[in-house]
């Protein structure tokens, strides 16, 4: 499935920034099973047993090229050591908040100071190629129109820009002008909203949207919607990028269909259907998300968006990575059932 590198796997290691998140769990297990060595950096040790375990009971054969470094995007301490003797770096680890930061400005600067401290890091360990992991939350919401492109950015002046949408695009653009001042090899992927497979029963934001659908917690959803992407075929989409010779200084956008929550909580509904009850099966007015979002963090991070069609075309990544999504109703079953089989849900 992956590109074919022109060096053997067995000979590069891989630093996976962020090793113990969504994405970046699945990125070193598609790279242990491909035969490459994988170094994770984590924020604290203790997490290493946990994360080994996930990863090795699904790639056992990695358990011997699998090694962490203890590295804060936060902090210079121990990126140098991290990146001794690497590659390549893919970097997923970026904070990703579940609602409106208390503070702004911290969110933002940690996603670019903590990019740009793994890139200098890299251009001093003389690495092959940083790909870096960004989002449509860098593309969909500036003067562009849908079906949104590379060639699309957001404004982080606009009102639309909330905190999280600012801090993913102005930490790209950081990261571009540091390449193209240092002339290190970067290549940056810009996932949709990230659904699928987890590794074990920690979730974050995205999950955790279909958590609070299947429990009930949702009765009904604003008319807000998103271009989706399984984990399995984001992480994919990396490391094709890593080693494929024309993925060099470019972006791609890795997303599928664009869905609304409402047809999200449709899919559920179908596929699970002793779940169909708890499920959202109602609107809430986008009048009313207005009239809201003063009083609200959660109104305040999509109340720009409501009705506003955000699809995404991933034709550059067809072109060059020959990237594919599996459908798109595939994702949402896998991290539904996830959520069942770790019992993050109530039973139906």
């Amino acid at each position: 499935m992956h590109y074919q590198q022109n060096t053997p796997a067995a000979a590069a290691t891989v630093l996976v920034t962020g090793i113990g998140g969504f994405l970046g769990g699945h990125v070193a297990m598609q790279l242990l099973a491909s035969g490459y060595r994988v170094r994770g950096t984590v924020r604290s040790l203790a997490a290493c047993d946990r994360i080994r375990s996930q990863l090795c009971a699904a790639a056992p054969t990695g358990a011997g090229t699998l090694s962490f470094a203890q590295a804060n995007l936060c902090s210079d301490t121990g990126w140098d050591d991290a990146l001794e003797g690497c590659r390549y770096v893919i970097h997923t680890a970026s904070p990703f908040p579940a609602g409106l930061s208390s503070d702004a400005n911290d969110l933002i600067r940690t996603a670019k100071d903590g990019a740009l401290r793994v890139l200098r890091a890299a251009h001093h360990a003389g690495v092959a190629r940083v790909v870096l992991t960004s989002s449509i939350a860098a593309t969909n919401h500036g003067s562009g129109q849908a079906p949104y492109t590379e060639s699309d950015w957001t404004d982080p002046t606009s009102a639309r820009a909330t905190p999280y949408y600012r801090s993913k695009t102005l930490a790209e653009q950081a990261a571009w002008t540091f390449a193209s001042k240092s002339g290190l090899d970067l290549t940056v992927i810009n996932p949709g909203m990230i659904f699928g497979p987890l590794l074990g029963p920690q979730y974050g934001t995205s999950v955790g949207l279909i958590q609070q659908m299947m429990s009930g917690k949702l009765k009904r959803v604003p008319r807000f919607g998103f271009a989706v992407v399984d984990v399995r075929d984001a992480a994919d989409a990396h490391i094709r990028a890593m080693t494929c010779p024309d993925a060099s200084g470019e972006r791609f956008i890795v997303g599928g269909g664009f869905l609304w929550l409402r047809e999200l909580a449709a899919v559920l509904a179908k596929s699970f259907p002793a779940y169909a009850a708890h499920l959202p099966r109602g609107d809430v007015p986008s009048w009313m998300v207005r009239v809201m979002a003063p009083f609200s963090g959660r109104s305040r991070m999509i109340v720009h968006e409501l009705d506003r069609d955000l699809s995404v075309s991933a034709a550059k990544a067809h072109r060059v990575l020959n990237w594919r999504a599996r459908p798109d109703q595939d994702c949402i079953r896998a991290s539904a059932q996830s959520l069942i089989d770790y019992r993050l849900i109530e039973p139906a």
